[in-house]
């Protein structure tokens, strides 16, 4: 007879062993892998309020201040700017962690992983490969389809490929919400070198328009991110089927595409450009998706605890 083992940890169970979604469990992970976790939703949402938050003090500082920067203050203003939304996210995480613990190893590996894959082949295919700077504007059926199949599909899939083939095989990723717990590390660390190759090859941006369009990128890679996140957090513990993994990544993706788009729809008018729309919009977005990953995310424990109860 084949041993059972727990599919976490990889250690034997007995005969009498639980199972959740046809996979067998120790004691301690099966307590673990259902845990609602409801600090790391609250913190996400009180990050977003903290970007929104900086957003505006930013903009008092300009107003009242006008400070006139140029050359090398100017760009290292502009990379400031672009650490901020991950500096405050290491706050909200750390503060949370302190009454649910995740290793913390773990969450910075992905934070800098995502960072490492958005700079050495996220930002190098878009920009040099595919060039979607020469092309993307000719049409709106080009902007869309190359905001989703270029943009969207490579952006979202080194997130993805972030957390699948580096913590998820460990025992570690012991929880459900893990999924969206380390997607989103890395989608921040995505959005921050995003963010800081806009500065850089700009050497250095409008300090206005500069901030909205960081808080943008990072509330909506973030966002995109913790998809994935869901999708992989379900597969990790449930025997789903193979295309799976592929639809949370294509919706991540078409998301990502569409969002993309109609941001560029919104923010220029004519021969002027509004990025508060934007940020308008990505707020809207990162609240939206992940009050529905909270929603899903809970169901589905919900309805896991149910099957195993025999309800």
């Amino acid at each position: 007879m084949e041993q059972k083992i727990c599919c976490v940890c990889h250690k034997p169970v007995g005969e009498d062993a639980r199972t959740l979604g046809g996979r067998f469990y120790c004691d301690e992970h099966y307590a673990k892998v259902t845990r609602e976790r409801k600090g790391i939703w609250q913190s996400g949402i009180a990050e977003i309020v903290a970007v929104l938050f900086f957003v505006a003090l930013v903009e008092v500082i300009i107003t009242l201040a006008k400070p006139t920067l140029a050359g090398t203050s100017l760009l290292l203003a502009g990379i400031v700017m672009a650490l901020v939304p991950a500096a405050i996210w290491m706050i909200f995480f750390y503060r949370q962690d302190r009454l649910e613990p995740e290793p913390k190893v773990y969450v910075l590996e992905l934070f800098l992983l995502g960072a490492l894959l958005a700079s050495a082949v996220g930002i190098p295919l878009v920009r040099d490969l595919f060039r979607v700077q020469d092309w993307l504007d000719h049409s709106t059926l080009t902007n869309i389809l190359g905001s989703i199949l270029v943009i969207g599909f490579t952006q979202e899939f080194l997130k993805y490929a972030a957390v699948r083939y580096s913590v998820y095989l460990s025992a570690e990723f012991d929880e459900r919400v893990d999924g969206v717990v380390y997607a989103t590390a890395a989608g921040l660390g995505f959005a921050t070198m995003l963010n800081i190759n806009y500065v850089v090859s700009n050497a250095g941006v409008d300090l206005r328009m500069g901030m909205i369009r960081i808080a943008v990128t990072t509330l909506a890679q973030a966002s995109f991110a913790g998809i994935s996140g869901y999708f992989l957090g379900r597969a990790k513990f449930e025997e789903e089927p193979v295309w799976w993994l592929p639809l949370g990544v294509t919706i991540a993706a078409v998301l990502n595409g569409l969002f993309s788009f109609v941001r560029g729809e919104i923010t220029r008018v004519g021969m002027t450009v509004n990025p508060w729309n934007g940020l308008i919009l990505a707020t809207v977005v990162a609240v939206l998706t992940f009050v529905a990953l909270y929603y899903l995310m809970r169901r589905a424990n919900r309805l896991t605890l149910a099957q195993a109860q025999g309800v």
